[in-house]
C-alpha cells in the first residue's frame, strides 16, 4: 500500500482543488483516483469543483467561479473536447486561472485534460504538449541516447494511442524532485500509451525544448518512438506538472490507476506543483521492469 510518512503536528497540509464535470473519460473515476492518492499521503486537503453540464444554462456557467487563489494547486480533470467547438470555461474563469498561475500557483494537467481548450492560447502554453493536429506545431520525443529531440510539425504524427496494454516506464530525469530516487524502469499495467502530442508553433514563453522538462517516457509500439509521459514546466511564476497516465474509462476496472509507480508520480508531481518541493517518500514496494505492483489505496 502506498502510504507516506505521517505528518508531524507542526506540518501544514497543502490544499488541492480538482476541477471536473466534463470529460470524454470517466471523470468521476478520475477524480476519485486523484483524491484517494492525495489523501493517502496525509499531505493534502482536497476539494472538488464540478462544472455545469455542457448544455446547462448560461446563468449556471456564469455562477460557476472556482476560487483558485484559495488553493496551493489546481488539478484539472476537465476536458471539454479538443475541437474548435469544445466546451471552454467562462472567460472570467480562464482569466482568474491565468492570474492565479502567473502569480505563483500550482497546476496539474491530469491525463486527458491536455485535450482541452484548443483555442485557449495560454492553456496551450501551460501544458506544453497537447492532443493537437500535426499542423498545430512541433513535438518532442526521446531518442535512443535519451536526448530530447524536436520533431517539426511537417514531420509529425497525428495524436493517438492503441489499446491499453502493459508497458515499461523509463525515468529520464534522476535529479528532479518528482523523480528523485525512482528506479530507471518499471512496469506499468494496462494503460493507453499516447503518442503525437504537439506544442504551440509560436509560444510566448520560448521554444518548447527549452521550456518543457521531460521526467519519464515510454516506447510506443504504435508510433515506434519514445514518447513523453510526464513533464514539468514553469509559466511565469507558476509551476506545472503534466501526466499522460491515469486513463479511466466507463465500466472498466482501470488497474493502471492502482500502479504504485503511477501513484508516486502523481502524488509527488502534485506536491511539487503546489510547493516547489517534494517530501512524499517513494512507496516501500516499487514496481520493477518486469513486475507491476498494485496498491489498495485507489478507489476507482
Amino acid at each position: 500500500m502506498y502510504l507516506a510518512a505521517p505528518l508531524s503536528r507542526k506540518s501544514t497540509k497543502l490544499s488541492a482543488l480538482v476541477i471536473d464535470g466534463i470529460n470524454n473519460h470517466d471523470w468521476r473515476a478520475g477524480t476519485r483516483v486523484i483524491r484517494s492518492v492525495l489523501e493517502a499521503t496525509g499531505r493534502f486537503t482536497v476539494d472538488v469543483s464540478t462544472s455545469p453540464d455542457k448544455d446547462a444554462p448560461a446563468s449556471d456557467w456564469q455562477a460557476w467561479q472556482p476560487s483558485f487563489r484559495n488553493y496551493d494547486v489546481v488539478v484539472n480533470n476537465f476536458n471539454g473536447g479538443h475541437l474548435p467547438d469544445g466546451v471552454r470555461w467562462p472567460r472570467s474563469v480562464e482569466e482568474s486561472f491565468e492570474g492565479y498561475l502567473s502569480k505563483g500557483g500550482g497546476f496539474v494537467s491530469y491525463h486527458a485534460s491536455n485535450n482541452a481548450f484548443l483555442k485557449w492560447d495560454a492553456y496551450n502554453e501551460m501544458i506544453g504538449l497537447g492532443w493537437r493536429d500535426i499542423s498545430f506545431g512541433p513535438a518532442l520525443i526521446v531518442d535512443e541516447k535519451e536526448k530530447v529531440v524536436v520533431v517539426p510539425a511537417e514531420q509529425e504524427l497525428p495524436p493517438g494511442h492503441g489499446d491499453a496494454h502493459d508497458f515499461v516506464m523509463t525515468m529520464i530525469d534522476p535529479r528532479h524532485p518528482v523523480t528523485l530516487g525512482m528506479p530507471k524502469q518499471w512496469l506499468h499495467p494496462m494503460e493507453q500509451l499516447t503518442h503525437g502530442q504537439h506544442a504551440p508553433a509560436n509560444p510566448r514563453h520560448g521554444a518548447i525544448e527549452n521550456e518543457v522538462r521531460i521526467l519519464t517516457y515510454a516506447y510506443s509500439r504504435d508510433s515506434h518512438r519514445r514518447e513523453p509521459m510526464d513533464w514539468v514546466r514553469n509559466w511565469d511564476r507558476g509551476r506545472i506538472y503534466v501526466t499522460m497516465l491515469g486513463h479511466t474509462w466507463r465500466d472498466q476496472k482501470n488497474p493502471n490507476c492502482k500502479c504504485a509507480g503511477f501513484q508516486a508520480l502523481l502524488a509527488r508531481g502534485i506536491e511539487w506543483a503546489a510547493s516547489g518541493k517534494v517530501t512524499i517518500p517513494l512507496p516501500a514496494r516499487f514496481p520493477a521492469r518486469d513486475t507491476a505492483v498494485l496498491t489498495g489505496v485507489v478507489e476507482v
